[in-house]
């Protein structure tokens, strides 16, 4: 779908507040709501706008303790892949799971309470899966940039 620069600023503006009305994107777009209401419904029928959330503090629900963890499987076979796929998909710690090139086959994104929970997690969840070869854990120090919104 080709977007045109109101298309653009509307999902700009939707990415940085969803909660707002209509009649407001109108106001900032000089445009109709129905013209506004017409172009949102074709953004999610299109798939360009795919779902709208509620973003929540990490610290203030005790989830701010943040691990890159890379993983290796013992074996590339289709099986291993969607055995630890459909094993991680599992667990509520792993808020982002990627497939990569490289070193090691996937990086998780973990969010835990503290090391002595991710250790725990570590032990008794993610490690008992048994297509995993190793991992090597990194500990998020400071977050320097994060955003949800995706500039186009």
């Amino acid at each position: 779908m080709e977007l045109d620069n109101t298309d653009k600023k509307l999902v700009t503006l939707l990415q940085h507040d969803c909660k707002k009305t209509t009649k407001q994107y109108a106001q900032q777009l000089n445009l109709s709501t129905t013209a506004v209401y017409e172009r949102i419904r074709r953004l999610e029928r299109e798939g360009v706008v795919t779902d709208y959330v509620a973003l929540v503090d990490k610290k203030k629900v005790q989830r701010d303790f943040t691990v890159l963890c890379h993983v290796r499987l013992a074996q590339h076979t289709k099986e291993n892949v969607l055995q630890f796929e459909n094993q991680i998909k599992q667990l509520h710690e792993i808020s982002e799971c990627f497939h990569v090139s490289g070193d090691y086959d996937y990086i998780l994104k973990i969010n835990i309470g503290n090391m002595e929970q991710y250790r725990d997690f570590m032990v008794s969840k993610l490690t008992a899966i048994n297509v995993i070869g190793n991992t090597q854990s990194s500990f998020i120090i400071n977050e320097v940039k994060h955003t949800t919104a995706i500039h186009i």
